[in-house]
């Protein structure tokens, strides 16, 4: 399509925009719901798990953990428990939301629920009386981090459900489990306060698979949380992978209402494979935007719980800064799992990582070399340097509240009068990091339009010189 002209003049911020006339609006393009686009402004969040696991001897198996019960409560005894710790570990890496794990594959229940016996009341640690997802929540509102919960119903080793289906041993009927799902999920919405987000683990059968009426509690009582998911809706989507990133194009819309409850999303992947989760769909009618997720302890292993002497896995520093260039800067939202020790703490050598990878991050996109923020609506945008600067990385953003309108673009540099490219791209939506392949030298950086569904409209355009080159060291890896 040939671009509309507008050019947006800005010397270190400062912008001008001609008058241009109107393109007619897009009558079918989706958007996000109030909740979706929070969520994807966040851009970035920790998941805390915390669970039996956690405790006792041995390593983690997880399809052990599935079916074995732990009969003895009181192996919960972390004697140092703090979730202010948690949340400013999370704060220090730059994270804007925290999402804890208040259930797990083990059953066991963090909080102080009346509708299930086998959780913190149970037990001596605090007399019985501490409620870790009151204490986690509090912590997050006093630190200014978005709560979060995380819920499994689709394991339950203490019950006997595998896979949300009760089996001979569960001692309970189907009605039964479901009955309890749906009064723990009500006391979790209505003691605390507002939640951020509701992630539902592997996804929640509801009742049109003969499991619980999750939905319609949390649409209820937690309104303006995003719902992460079942077949009724999914407001967000996981990205196809654990590594922390998805590919680049990746599209904020779906073809489908759901991914099909489970992680796996079988029910998609069975037609269409994990290139549409890890893609998205230009033309979806649904707005859905990926997830990307990834253990800190995950470099050559995989550790979403702790155990002892893992530090040896802790992401590297550059890799956790190129992760949130393949992730926030391919249009998805980064969620990094952390793990409290036995002690119920942090470990000092995660702790120190995360601060590593914050300072890391506030390096690299704190002090632009220009940026332009105030943009007029149209196809084309010129940041002027008010001289000769070099650069490496370019931030693009759309205002997706008005959706994805970008289909193709052009990045160019202004170097003795004469336009160059730099690189060509696709997608934009929230955000996108172009990290260069070699550091580019000029006097202004412009953004051109090719294609759009209705009139572009940018929300900021910005130029980095990235000192630390910290995500060169893993260019070689696609983008």
């Amino acid at each position: 399509m040939t671009p509309l002209r507008l050019s947006v003049l800005a010397a270190l911020g400062a912008c001008t925009s001609p008058q241009l006339p109107r393109v007619p609006e897009p009558r079918d393009l989706p958007l996000p719901t109030a909740a979706q686009l929070r969520w994807q402004q966040a851009e970035f969040g920790v998941l805390v798990s915390l669970d039996m696991h956690t405790f006792g001897d041995g390593r983690y198996v997880q399809q052990q953990a599935r079916v074995t019960p732990v009969d003895d409560v009181d192996r919960f005894a972390p004697a140092q428990l703090d979730a202010e710790q948690w949340v400013l570990a999370a704060k220090a890496a730059g994270a804007r939301f925290a999402i804890l794990t208040a259930s797990h594959e083990s059953g066991f229940r963090l909080w102080q629920s009346h509708a299930n016996p086998y959780c913190l009341k149970a037990t001596r640690w605090g007399d019985g009386r501490r409620d870790v997802v009151g204490e986690f929540h509090d912590a997050c509102e006093r630190h200014g981090l978005l709560p979060g919960i995380y819920v499994g119903t689709r394991w339950n080793a203490q019950l006997g459900i595998y896979d949300f289906r009760v089996t001979e041993r569960s001692g309970i009927s189907q009605e039964q489990y479901n009955r309890l799902i749906e009064a723990e999920v009500e006391e979790l919405c209505t003691r605390y306060g507002e939640w951020f987000e509701f992630w539902f683990d592997g996804g929640a059968h509801g009742p049109e698979q003969g499991g619980p009426d999750l939905l319609s509690i949390v649409a209820a009582h937690q309104p303006d949380a995003v719902f992460y998911h079942n077949l009724q809706r999914a407001d967000a989507r996981w990205g196809g992978s654990e590594s922390g990133t998805v590919p680049y194009p990746c599209w904020a819309t779906f073809p489908f209402q759901a991914t099909g409850a489970g992680e796996s999303a079988r029910a998609v992947i069975a037609q269409h494979g994990f290139a549409l989760l890890k893609h998205g769909d230009p033309d979806g009618r649904w707005w859905m935007p990926a997830m990307s997720d990834a253990p800190l302890r995950g470099h050559g292993g995989h550790e979403w719980f702790w155990e002892p002497g893992d530090e040896r896995l802790l992401q590297p520093v550059d890799k956790l800064v190129d992760m949130y260039c393949r992730s926030v800067g391919h249009n998805s939202t980064l969620i990094l799992g952390i793990c409290p020790d036995d002690r119920g703490l942090v470990p000092d050598a995660d702790v120190a990582r995360l601060a590593a990878f914050g300072a890391a991050r506030e390096r690299q996109f704190a002090a632009p070399v220009a940026v332009a923020d105030a943009i007029a609506p149209g196809a084309e945008v010129e940041l002027a340097f008010g001289g000769e600067r070099s650069f490496d990385l370019v931030v693009l953003q759309e205002d997706i509240r008005h959706g994805e309108r970008v289909r193709g673009y052009q990045l160019q540099v202004r170097q003795g009068g004469r336009w160059l490219d730099l690189g060509t791209g696709s997608c934009i939506g929230h955000q996108r990091i172009h990290v260069l392949d070699a550091t580019a030298t000029g006097d202004a950086l412009r953004v051109v339009v090719r294609e759009a569904r209705g009139e572009p409209r940018l929300l900021r355009v910005a130029a980095h010189r990235d000192e630390a080159d910290a995500a060169r060291r893993w260019q070689q890896r696609p983008r």
